[in-house]
């Protein structure tokens, strides 16, 4: 990870998105931890499903996190809470290593810190509230990288951007464009169809399980 690290002293928000904070004050913090960890079949990241009966992003695929409590001591603490709460991740095995710039979800209004952390003594991870999350996976970065598991997706809305397929998981939208960024800036991108670009509804069916 010490190119990846290096790398995110040296960034803005816009290597992510080109969407711009909300004046300052405004928006509700919240922050995500983004932890890389040593698997079975190389470094891998730790994902999960939000539920499909949640107000917020039914369904979605996202790191952990959410929005901060007044308790919590910045972004690293939210991060680590949250990711506790959602997946039985033990913070006393996580490195926090970088924080990256503010990024703003115009959907929801949250202003969001992503935690970049390394996963030194990997926990077990567990989908803990099923009211909230649906599936926890720790995806090979080498499955994101691979070309034949990139491409683009189209919302009705008019919105296109970058996707990964995983099995049974669909990532786009915000977190996936973080991992698209996180792969440029890891080393780690491989040459892939940009020009594929798939309808959002038939992508996410195609990943379904039957």
């Amino acid at each position: 990870m010490a190119g990846l690290v290096k790398a995110t002293a040296e960034i803005d928000a816009r290597t992510f998105t080109r969407i711009l904070p909300p004046p300052p004050g405004t928006g509700r913090p919240a922050a995500v931890l983004m932890l890389f960890g040593e698997g079975h079949d190389g470094p891998d990241v730790l994902l999960l499903r939000r539920s499909d009966t949640l107000g917020s992003h039914p369904g979605q695929v996202a790191f952990p996190g959410g929005a901060a409590d007044p308790t919590d001591d910045g972004p690293v603490d939210t991060a680590l809470r949250e990711a506790f709460e959602e997946t039985g991740v033990l913070r006393e095995g996580v490195r926090p290593v970088a924080m990256l710039p503010e990024l703003h979800v115009p959907v929801s209004n949250f202003v969001v810190t992503p935690v970049l952390a390394h996963w030194a003594e990997p926990s077990p991870v567990v989908a803990v509230d099923p009211a909230e999350t649906a599936a926890v996976a720790r995806v090979p970065i080498a499955h994101l990288a691979d070309p034949a598991n990139r491409f683009r997706v189209r919302h009705s809305s008019g919105y296109v951007g970058p996707a990964f397929s995983a099995p049974g998981m669909l990532v786009w939208g915000f977190t996936a464009g973080l991992l698209n960024g996180l792969l440029g800036l890891g080393g780690w991108e491989r040459p892939w169809d940009a020009a594929d670009v798939r309808d959002l509804d038939l992508a996410l069916r195609a990943t379904e399980v039957p």
